[in-house]
């Protein structure tokens, strides 16, 4: 997903320069020599994010900071922008992490510094369909999102996107909003068949933990929502390669407590996540230009039912792109530019749908061929 922002910000013309901070200079390197169109804006600086001093210098002096390392990380980042006096975004916290760092509000406003949290394709994009529906209801009754992701055909493992993450999403217990309260449900419950926009279609999804839960019940509180929740179909995967994964977290595979291999201490999950390193698309796999049904086609949708002057609607907001990680690239991409140019209302901390005007996010995403959808059902 970095790999995608760094693409997008170095062809954008308003961006000068691109800083690539990473501890792998030599994958960076490879990722610069990617570049096609504003190669000559990057520069790499090795950096590790768990060395608050370093980290701080690296930032000073940025307009915004795009956070593209794992979630885990999120705190230490901001932490750092906070010393550093620069904006920030990023991808998703997975609601626990993204409720700690809301928590920075007083902080980043007191610095006259903004965030704006979870900016990547979901979550991100439905926080600002929801903003849009909002924006055009009395009331809520409900929102509910949809992140299908046609999949690789057969048993075949990829991975589109961090894999703690996807580990983290199968044994995490999802968060929904339900009857005005948060609750915890079993992970993959609440599975039921969907249908997205051609090519995508019917896919089977289920309930995992996200972002999205955390804030949007929040945010629109006011106009007296009622239940919210996120599924996906196995993560991107297909059944009978999901089947495989969770296998081995059933296993015990993706457990946190080290167990004990010939006398050397071995979390389980660290050994799961570097076997299933290989299972990532490749490094040119983001410059690719064909479309083709191995690279994730997807549809981000979300559905919300309310009330206007009394009269009930649904609103859903569909975003379809021909590579599913792009927008996960390119959201932030859009987020930190507009950071870095004064456009993000603040100071403080925000969720995408307090802090993105709709319809010129909408605008930025269809010139990347990042197609929204509205479509309003109503009473005649």
């Amino acid at each position: 997903m970095g790999r995608i922002a760094v693409r997008d910000l170095a062809a954008s013309e308003g961006v000068d320069q691109v800083v690539i901070a990473d501890r792998d200079t030599e994958l960076t390197n490879k990722v610069a020599g990617l570049i096609s169109v504003g190669r000559s804006k990057i520069s790499i600086v090795h950096t590790d994010v768990t060395d608050h001093d370093g980290l701080v210098a690296t930032l000073r002096g940025a307009d915004a900071v795009l956070n593209a390392v794992h979630y885990y990380f999120n705190l230490n980042v901001m932490r750092a922008c906070l010393e550093a006096r620069t904006h920030y975004t990023d991808m998703g916290g997975l609601f626990h992490n993204t409720r700690k760092q809301l928590a920075l509000h007083d902080e980043f406003a007191q610095a006259g510094l903004t965030a704006v949290l979870g900016m990547g394709s979901a979550p991100g994009v439905p926080n600002v369909h929801s903003r849009y529906a909002a924006d055009r209801l009395d009331t809520i009754e409900y929102i509910r999102i949809y992140d299908g992701i046609l999949p690789p055909p057969g048993d075949d493992i990829r991975f589109g996107y961090a894999i703690p993450t996807i580990i983290d999403e199968l044994v995490m217990p999802p968060m929904v909003f339900r009857d005005g309260e948060f609750v915890e449900e079993r992970p993959l419950a609440g599975k039921e068949d969907y249908w997205f926009t051609p090519p995508v279609g019917l896919l089977h999804c289920h309930l995992s933990l996200h972002s999205e839960v955390a804030t949007l019940p929040v945010t629109f509180g006011d106009k007296g929502i009622r239940e919210c929740f996120f599924k996906i179909n196995y993560w991107g995967m297909s059944p009978q390669a999901f089947a495989k994964v969770k296998l081995l977290a059933d296993l015990g595979f993706a457990g946190d407590e080290p167990v004990d291999v010939r006398g050397t201490p071995v979390r389980p999950r660290d050994m799961m996540v570097t076997l299933l390193a290989d299972y990532i698309p490749p490094l040119d796999a983001f410059v690719q230009e064909a479309a083709d049904p191995t690279r994730w086609t997807k549809e981000i949708v979300t559905e919300v039912k309310g009330a206007r002057a009394g009269q009930e609607r649904i609103y859903r907001l569909g975003t379809l792109t021909a590579l599913g990680s792009l927008p996960t690239g390119v959201a932030p991409s859009i987020a930190a530019q507009w950071l870095a140019a004064g456009r993000v209302p603040g100071p403080g901390v925000f969720p995408p749908e307090v802090a993105i005007d709709p319809l010129p996010f909408f605008e930025q995403l269809a010139q990347r061929g990042i197609v929204t959808r509205v479509a309003v059902t109503e009473e005649v």
